[in-house]
């Protein structure tokens, strides 16, 4: 099943999709895809009102797609999680999680536009797995299996301003991944069933048609699992909150390509999660 929200920023209504392409208004289950739907196992709810027939068909044709769950409590970020990557950017790769936070305002759908702030250098984008917590985590052990915390897995473009991030940080990341329309999410969230494992998952990039990222969640250095069991120990994982996982080699801060400039057209892909496409165009300074 997948779980899509669709309308205007602000007014998305809540709509899921079958794999056969028919969509389903969800309005009469839940007003949003949120972490209280998700909290209230609205998941589990949308499935057996789709089989008992209980949900008005609807049609999306034409519609702006929004992100797949409305703005989470927490985004969360593990960085240089592929040995690759951790390669291309001239570290070794991590002994264990490189978390940062995004401020969660950055979460826009997957065909806005990506804004390059003033002045900006360096904006780099950054494909990624994103996990989406539908069970509240707290202290796993080894017993507890972490990927039945987990809601779903959607598309993620962790787009980062390198310069902020690492010239100017201050010794942390998040000023350099939390400017408005740094996180394209979606068009899907979806469900965890559909995804029996997260670890077999293709993840491609491109730039003005260009290719940039081909590479599989194989390679991440510690697995969802590991991440999700990982995180409870230092933080409560709550229904909605996202977890971008890292991204493969590829990005413009290799050295081997531009980064980002108005105009640009960015395309991401992971196998069974969909596809977005995001042009780049300046922020507009605010009026004085």
């Amino acid at each position: 099943m997948r779980l899509m929200r669709i309308g205007a920023p602000g007014r998305e209504r809540p709509v899921a999709a079958t794999l056969d392409g028919r969509c389903f208004d969800l309005t009469p289950l839940t007003p949003d895809i949120d972490p209280g739907f998700l909290a209230a196992d609205g998941i589990a709810r949308t499935a057996a009102a789709l089989a008992a027939g209980a949900l008005p068909a609807t049609r999306i044709e034409g519609e702006r797609v929004g992100p797949p769950v409305a703005r989470p409590g927490a985004l969360l970020c593990i960085g240089q999680n592929y040995a690759a990557h951790a390669a291309e950017s001239g570290s070794a790769p991590p002994a264990e999680p490189i978390l940062f936070y995004k401020g969660t305002n950055t979460v826009v759908g997957p065909e806005d536009d990506v804004l390059i702030p003033p002045g900006s250098r360096k904006t780099d984008w950054e494909v990624e797995l994103a996990v989406v917590i539908g069970r509240t985590a707290r202290y796993l052990t080894e017993a507890d299996d972490p990927l039945e915390y987990v809601a779903g897995y959607a598309l993620s473009n962790d787009v980062s301003e390198r310069a902020y991030q690492l010239e100017r940080s201050g010794g942390q990341w998040s000023k350099g991944k939390s400017c408005e329309t740094f996180n394209p999410l979606g068009p899907w969230l979806v469900t965890a069933d559909e995804i029996p494992d997260p670890q077999r998952l293709t993840l491609r990039s491109w730039v003005n048609g260009a290719a940039r990222q081909d590479s599989g969640t194989a390679d991440m250095i510690f697995p969802v699992a590991e991440l999700v069991r990982h995180l409870s120990q230092f933080l409560v994982l709550e229904p909605g909150d996202v977890i971008n996982t890292g991204t493969p080699e590829g990005v413009a801060l290799s050295g081997r390509f531009p980064y980002l400039a108005a105009g640009d057209v960015i395309e991401l892909e992971i196998e069974g999660l969909g596809r977005q496409r995001t042009r780049c165009a300046a922020a507009r300074v605010a009026a004085r």
